[in-house]
């Protein structure tokens, strides 16, 4: 499943939404700097879903608000 994320970093409360059909909103703590905020996205996005971290990739948009990730679900 391919998703579009709209990356909200340096938030006070972390959570996952979604605001349209495929495309979610996803609000981390963590800073934008060193792949920190990535991370935590694809941690929470797999949490949400109920996958391995593994299963959840960035495939566009490492360094801007627009993303694009696959979730792979058996």
């Amino acid at each position: 499943m391919i998703l579009r994320v709209r990356a909200k970093p340096k938030s006070k409360v972390e959570w996952v939404k979604e605001v349209e059909e495929g495309i979610y909103e996803v609000a981390v703590k963590e800073p934008p700097e060193d792949g920190r905020a990535n991370e935590r996205i694809i941690e929470l996005l797999a949490k949400h879903f109920g996958v391995s971290k593994s299963k959840v990739q960035l495939l566009r948009g490492s360094t801007s608000r627009l993303k694009v990730f696959e979730v792979i679900k058996d």
